[in-house]
C-alpha cells in the first residue's frame, strides 16, 4: 500500500508539468525550452542530495564503466517521453495531454514480454520471460475508460490538428516512460537507490538536451525569464520531487509486474489533479457531470489496481 500511496503522490506532482507547460505555451514559451530547462535545473539538486549521502562516486564510476547502458535507456525514459510531451502540450490543452498520456498505464503492461526474472529451478538459476498481467491490463482499460468519460465533452471542440500533435507525441511518450526506467532498475540490479539512479539518467540524457537546446537557439533564441522561472518550478516538482517519489514506488515493487502495473496505474490520478489546476490556475471550464462520473471511475479503478496487486502477493 505504501508503493500506491507514493505513486498517487507523484501523480500530484506530476500534474504539475502538463498545468505548466500549457501555461509556458500560452505565454509564448518554446516547448524546447520547456522540455530542456526542466532537465538542466534538475540536475543540481539532485547532484547535492546524492553528494551529501555520500553516494555519488560508485554512480560515477558506474557511468564510466557502462555509458551506452545509462545513455541509451535514460534517453529513451527521459528524452524520449518529455520532449514529446512539452511538443503535444505547445498543440492541446492540460487536460488532452494528462488524460492521452494515461495510456502508459496499458503500456507498462504490454512492455511484460520484453523483461526477464531470475527463477531458481533443480538444474539452477533460469530466466524467465515477463507475461502480460491481464488481471492488472483489463483494470488498467477500466481507468482509461474512466479517462475517456472524463475528457468526452469537451474533446468535441479541439481541432483535427489539436487531436493529432496533441495526442501521436504522448503516445510515443507513454510508451518510452514505463521502458526506459524499468530497464534501467534491471541493469541496475539494486545497486544504486532512488536518488542515485534518477540523477544517473539525468545525467545520461543530457546529450540528447543539449541536441535539442542547441536547435532552440539556433531557430528561436534564449527563453524568456519568466519561462526560465516557470522552468524552475517544474523541475523540482516533476523533474525532482515527482520522479524521485514514483521511482520509489516503482523499487518497492522488487520486480513484480501486478505490483509494478498497480504502480503505475496510480499515475491516472494526475488527469484529476491536471483538471482542476487547468481550472483553478488557467482559468479553464470546471468539470461537467461526466467528468465527475469518469474521475470516479479513475479512483475506482486506481483501488481495484491496489486490491489486485495486494492480493497476488500474499499468493
Amino acid at each position: 500500500m505504501k508503493a500506491i500511496a507514493l505513486g498517487i503522490l507523484a501523480s500530484f506532482f506530476f500534474a504539475s508539468t502538463f498545468v505548466l507547460n500549457r501555461a509556458m505555451n500560452l505565454s509564448g514559451g518554446s516547448w524546447i525550452w520547456s522540455a530542456v530547462l526542466r532537465y538542466a535545473f534538475t540536475v543540481p539538486p539532485l547532484l547535492l542530495i546524492v553528494i551529501v549521502r555520500g553516494n555519488f562516486k560508485p554512480l560515477l564510476i558506474d557511468l564510466r564503466k557502462r555509458p551506452w547502458v545509462w545513455l541509451g535507456w535514460s534517453t529513451v525514459g527521459f528524452g524520449l517521453f518529455y520532449a514529446p510531451l512539452c511538443f503535444a502540450a505547445a498543440y492541446g490543452p492540460a487536460w488532452l495531454v494528462a488524460s492521452m498520456w494515461q495510456i502508459t498505464i496499458v503500456a507498462g503492461s504490454l512492455l511484460a514480454p520484453f523483461f526477464y526474472r531470475v527463477v531458481q529451478t533443480e538444474n539452477g538459476p533460469h530466466r524467465v520471460r515477463g507475461r502480460i498481467p491481464l488481471k492488472g491490463l483489463w483494470i488498467s482499460l477500466f481507468i482509461l475508460a474512466g479517462v475517456a468519460v472524463i475528457q468526452s465533452q469537451q474533446v468535441q471542440q479541439l481541432t483535427f490538428k489539436e487531436m493529432l500533435l496533441g495526442v501521436i507525441p504522448v503516445v510515443v511518450a507513454a510508451f518510452a516512460y514505463p521502458l526506459g526506467n524499468r530497464k534501467m532498475m534491471a541493469a541496475c540490479r539494486n545497486e544504486f537507490d532512488t536518488y542515485q539512479r534518477v540523477l544517473g539518467m539525468t545525467l545520461a540524457s543530457l546529450p540528447f538536451w543539449l541536441i535539442i537546446g542547441m536547435y532552440g537557439l539556433t531557430t528561436i533564441g534564449v527563453p524568456s525569464s519568466l519561462q526560465v522561472k516557470q522552468s524552475i518550478i517544474v523541475a523540482l516538482f516533476s523533474g525532482v520531487i515527482a520522479t524521485v517519489l514514483f521511482f520509489a514506488a516503482t523499487d518497492r515493487t522488487k520486480g513484480e509486474l501486478h505490483q509494478l502495473a498497480a504502480v503505475e496505474a496510480t499515475q491516472s490520478g494526475e488527469i484529476i489533479f491536471a483538471v482542476f489546476g487547468e481550472v483553478l490556475i488557467l482559468k479553464g471550464n470546471y468539470p461537467t457531470i461526466w467528468s465527475l462520473i469518469g474521475m470516479t471511475l479513475v479512483i475506482l479503478g486506481m483501488t481495484l489496481h491496489s486490491f489486485v496487486s495486494q492480493k497476488e502477493k500474499t499468493i
